[in-house]
């Protein structure tokens, strides 16, 4: 769980690791609000709605208890350190406000050490609620909570607590909370409202004259494809790879621009990528060939599956073969097509792809291996079109000057409807054939 969490966080704010890592933070945090509540206490308040906090100060007695606790939960003694902390709360009526604070976020922390997160924004809760407390660590705590309640999947109250958050800044916000809204509206699924704070975010950091994180542009592209704009998904790909260049970003890019019926920018998007070595997985390789396929570049598509699977990268198996031999066939290959698809047929259950093999020694004039492959394909089963395949033996037994398998075959052939008009034409022209060839044979013998 803890894993999942942390994860989690990393991946939807990388830059706001801040206390949820460590407890460490706290304790200087205490040290430092302990040491202001000491000075004049009248001095006007920096940031907040309320003008002034006068904090009372965070006693030596307390503090200790708090440190003791932090001890025993860094080094994860979990139940000590809580046995600690409820030592401290049996005498919260004697504590002020800002102690109170200090000790539930000290709850707040082990619980989440010890993963038990709804009770680790109970008790941030309850430090916030405190009263009064510095505005610095109330801050503080309000944005932990919303990382928190963003990562139970509590969108809106991640929200809610940002905008806390932001109450106490004077309206002023910066972009890690325009991120953070923009990913609980993503998760939320208003995508329109992602976007908004999400382009607010980007905006407002490159104003400051710094490139926008890359997960933020992630977050950009993710919240218009879900709007169905593949426009402006193609423009932030774009930027992504002029600031990032990861080479995922150039294959996302031409699929967007196949999206947009743009297929000859998708073709030489991909052909850049493939050139500058960024198509090094299977399935980016299969996508290349069929892409080239499409365009109708058969002899490439063939030689980039041929080369893919001699360096290991594409799987001689089933699928891959199957397309090589489509592709070289395309190519008016056949010489090439041929023994990659007795390989192909080999693996095959059915005898689909031995017809094709019959086929295509057939228009080589290979009848003899034609009329092999397309006994095995009947015999393995699993046939589109199995009278197709006794037309081919009929022709094959004719062309081989065997009347009897040709007429036999092609009787076979009139059992299916979708053959069976070719087949009776052929039928008629092989029985005239073979009553000639009878006829001359006799009128040979009689001399």
């Amino acid at each position: 769980m803890k894993n999942k969490l942390s994860l989690l966080l990393s991946l939807l704010l990388p830059f706001v690791s801040l206390l949820l890592i460590s407890s460490v933070n706290t304790m200087a945090l205490a040290q430092e609000s302990a040491a202001q509540s000491s000075k004049a206490q009248s001095s006007k308040a920096q940031l907040g709605e309320r003008k002034t906090r006068r904090v009372p100060a965070l006693r030596s007695s307390v503090y200790e208890q708090l440190s003791r606790a932090q001890t025993a939960g860094d080094a994860g003694n979990i139940a000590e350190a809580i046995e600690i902390l409820d030592v401290v709360r049996d005498k919260e009526s004697s504590m002020n406000g800002y102690e109170k604070s200090m000790m539930y976020n000290f709850y707040g922390f082990i619980y989440y050490n010890n993963e038990q997160l709804d009770k680790s924004i109970e008790s941030f809760e309850q430090a916030v609620s405190q009263d009064p407390i510095p505005v610095k660590f109330e801050q503080t705590t309000l944005f932990t909570i919303a990382q928190l309640y963003m990562a139970t999947g509590k969108f809106e109250q991640s929200i809610t607590k940002l905008e806390e958050w932001e109450s106490l800044n004077n309206g002023i916000i910066p972009p890690k909370n325009f991120v953070l809204k923009a990913q609980a509206h993503y998760q939320n699924k208003n995508y329109v409202e992602s976007a908004r704070y999400i382009e607010l975010a980007i905006e407002g950091h490159e104003a400051d004259g710094y490139l926008p994180d890359e997960g933020w542009l992630i977050l950009q592209r993710a919240a218009y494809y879900e709007m169905k704009q593949p426009e402006k998904v193609k423009e932030i790909l774009a930027k992504m790879i002029r600031l990032y260049d990861n080479p995922k970003y150039w294959i996302q890019l031409a699929g967007m621009y196949g999206e947009l019926g743009q297929e000859k920018r998708q073709l030489a998007m991909m052909e850049s990528a493939y050139q500058m070595g960024y198509l090094d997985t299977a399935s980016d390789i299969f996508n290349f060939a069929q892409l080239y396929f499409y365009h109708e570049a058969p002899f490439k598509a063939a030689a980039l599956m041929e080369q893919a699977i001699k360096n290991g990268v594409l799987e001689a198996n089933l699928r891959n073969l199957k397309f090589l031999s489509i592709c070289w066939t395309a190519a008016k290959e056949q010489d090439k097509a041929i023994p990659v698809l007795i390989e192909a047929a080999e693996l095959a259950d059915n005898g689909e792809l031995d017809a094709q093999l019959g086929h295509l020694y057939y228009n080589n004039d290979q009848f003899d291996k034609a009329i092999i492959a397309s006994d095995k394909a009947i015999e393995k089963g699993g046939l589109g079109n199995q009278g197709a395949v006794h037309m081919l033996l009929g022709l094959a037994h004719y062309n081989q000057k065997d009347f009897v398998l040709a007429l036999d075959e092609l009787a076979k052939a009139e059992q299916f409807k979708s053959s069976r008009a070719a087949a009776q034409q052929w039928a008629r022209y092989v029985g005239t054939e073979k009553s000639d060839s009878e006829r001359l044979e006799a009128e040979l013998n009689s001399i």
